[in-house]
């Protein structure tokens, strides 16, 4: 049992004391930010191995398990002997892997091939709402005014980013409802990823939670591998980044160890100290810093609307953080609501 703190958004043991509040929001800051740029990496690097005939499942695959064997021996470590905080979340730990890790990536893979990647995109990355939406049916939580401006500013900006205004963006697009229910589900994973980060009711250390889930996942797309139902395809060719031709190993290095080991360690870390809904929100940031690295790695240079997406994302984050300060003094701190 937990007690859902409005302030942060996030879920703390009763009774339990954290950082100061500057500390706290500087370093979940600063972790949310390596965790955003560390999954917007993961576009870069797949681009060279798709050209050499890799498959979305097989980077995926390679990506969480290579990640899962980096975090699993520091996971175990983490729990300094006391086995007990696995055994009482086994079932969580399990959720995490499959939903959060295999079962999002899976659903936006399969969203993209009835709808172009812009929208289901944009689909996916409407996770801040849904968990403000959650908190405020499950737990009571009423957004703010603020917290209500931030998220239609990031939902603007994020429009912009993803390039689906101006002439021609729509040429083409489909609106296939089984693309767009595989999108929501992918929404759902990553709301839900958010969610269970921020929980420290459960006593798993970032590193275990992050250990558990990855080698989870890793079950679970092994088995969709397995059975047909994710194509499995790789090479081992040499792929390009910037004109220059790389070892295949060195991008799966980099999917595993950054994209995945790094980021999910990282956002998890950050969940803890911003709670789900703040670090939902700046984990948009991701889309902005996806936009940035393939300016610098591979040449693509980003529109002046996507920059000015990336601003309102920006702005829409400080306006949620706003928000999310004014619901401290409501007295709810000290009561909180009971979570399941």
């Amino acid at each position: 049992m937990s007690a859902v703190t409005p302030d942060t958004g996030g879920m703390v043991p009763v009774g339990v004391a954290g950082p100061a509040p500057v500390r706290r929001l500087t370093s979940g800051l600063l972790l949310a930010g390596v965790s955003a740029a560390a999954f917007s990496l993961s576009g870069v690097f797949a681009s060279g191995l798709l050209a050499t005939g890799w498959t979305p499942g097989s980077m995926v695959l390679v990506r969480v398990a290579v990640a899962a064997l980096v975090v699993l021996p520091l996971g175990v470590l983490s729990l300094r002997g006391d086995w007990r905080p696995v055994r009482r979340n086994l079932g969580l730990i399990a959720l995490y892997g499959a939903i959060s890790v295999a079962g999002c990536q899976f659903a936006y893979f399969s969203a993209v091939q009835y709808m172009p990647v812009g929208p289901a995109l944009l689909i996916e990355y409407t996770a801040p709402a849904a968990v403000v939406l959650w908190f405020w049916l499950r737990h009571g939580q009423r957004p703010t005014g603020a917290t209500v401006l931030g998220t239609l500013l990031a939902a603007a900006g994020l429009v912009l980013v993803l390039d689906l205004v101006g002439p021609g963006a729509g040429s083409g697009a489909s609106t296939d409802p089984v693309g767009v229910a595989w999108a929501l589900l992918a929404m759902l994973g990553v709301s839900t990823y958010f969610v269970i980060n921020a929980d420290l009711s459960t006593g798993l250390p970032p590193l275990a939670l992050a250990a558990g889930g990855l080698t989870a996942a890793t079950l679970v797309l092994a088995l969709l591998g397995a059975t047909g139902l994710m194509p499995l395809g790789w090479s081992t060719a040499s792929p390009v980044y910037g004109g220059t031709a790389v070892p295949w190993w060195l991008p799966v290095l980099g999917l595993g160890v950054v994209t995945a080991a790094l980021a999910y360690v990282a956002g998890i870390a950050a969940g803890r100290l911003l709670g789900p809904r703040l670090a939902s929100f700046v984990g948009l940031s991701e889309v902005v810093a996806a936009i940035g690295f393939a300016w610098l790695l591979l040449g693509e240079l980003p529109r002046p609307v996507q920059l000015v997406g990336g601003v309102l994302i920006l702005v829409g984050v400080v306006a949620v953080q706003a928000g999310e300060q004014k619901a401290t003094p409501s007295g709810r701190r000290g009561r909180g609501r009971r979570a399941a």
